[in-house]
């Protein structure tokens, strides 16, 4: 595995210009299933588009915009950048558009899935994710569910995830490539990263239990992990506060996994969560 089918690196735009920061198409990523789009607005710019054999999940990384998604406009956005509470996004499903015209300089997270059901829009606010602590000790996170199994979409999942500084995350390391349910289905997954201070870096190993193109790659504010098999722990750089945007779509829409079993042991350690917990709030 060769680290450029892993790992994507954003475009360095200065701050205040708009424009697309990260772009890869689904077929230019060489996997079936999800494609990711990252773009900064500008106070005044307006960006539409339309989602025709696909659905769509818009996260609202900071920024205000109008957003209009066939169910009339609305003012959104709360959060100055994704370490200042909980999201707005927008579910799209086929055959629907969508415009987003820009208050505040805003970023936008989206992703596209193969899709013909036909589904309603919806929006979804900071009141109904659902944030949780997982882990204990240097192992603990934090998870904010955006868009789950029991969320009415096809194929999209998504959830945030919140590591802090020198933590593990995604840990013990689990691993969903295999169509096997109820134990575990087979899912790609995006890992899409950004980090509280510019400078700061997360690694992320990427495995499976025959070693077979074992890699770890550097994560940087911006960057994109992708994940098409075997298991892949996160590590946050010490004094690094860490976030990441999963998209995860595949065979089921189940979030079931298998962890390594050399690893799973680490559970039984754990007694308390990290007080620096939780990172954001709604």
């Amino acid at each position: 595995m060769k680290e450029s089918d892993s790992l994507v690196h954003s475009r360095d735009l200065p701050a205040e210009q708009g424009g697309e920061l990260l772009h890869l198409p689904r077929q230019e990523a060489k996997w079936e299933w999800m494609s990711l789009f990252v773009r900064r607005l500008q106070p005044g710019d307006t960006y539409r588009t339309r989602t025709e054999s696909e659905e769509a999940a818009f996260v609202l990384l900071g920024g205000t915009c109008v957003a209009d998604w066939g169910q009339g406009t609305e003012r959104i956005g709360r959060r100055k950048n994704v370490f200042d509470g909980f999201p707005y996004a927008i579910y799209l499903p086929a055959r629907n558009e969508v415009t987003f015209k820009a208050d505040s300089a805003c970023e936008i997270a989206e992703c596209r899935v193969p899709s013909e059901a036909r589904l309603e829009p919806r929006l979804i606010t900071p009141g109904d994710v659902v944030s949780s602590l997982r882990g204990g000790g240097n192992a603990s996170r934090q998870i904010v569910d955006v868009m789950m199994p029991a969320f009415p979409a096809d194929k999209l999942m998504v959830v945030e995830v919140y590591t802090p500084g020198g933590n593990w995350s995604s840990y013990p390391p689990h691993k969903h490539d295999v169509h096997n349910p109820p134990a575990e289905v087979d899912l790609d997954e995006i890992y899409y990263y950004r980090i509280r201070q510019q400078e700061g870096f997360a690694f992320q190993h990427l495995y499976s239990r025959e070693n077979s193109g074992e890699r770890t790659v550097k994560a940087r504010d911006g960057d994109a992990v992708l994940v098409r098999n075997g298991f892949h722990p996160v590590v946050a750089g010490p004094g690094y506060d860490v976030y990441y945007l999963n998209f995860l779509a595949g065979s089921s829409r189940a979030l079931a996994t298998t962890e390594d079993p050399q690893h799973a042991w680490i559970r039984s350690t754990w007694k308390e969560t990290d007080p620096r917990l939780p990172l954001v709030r709604g």
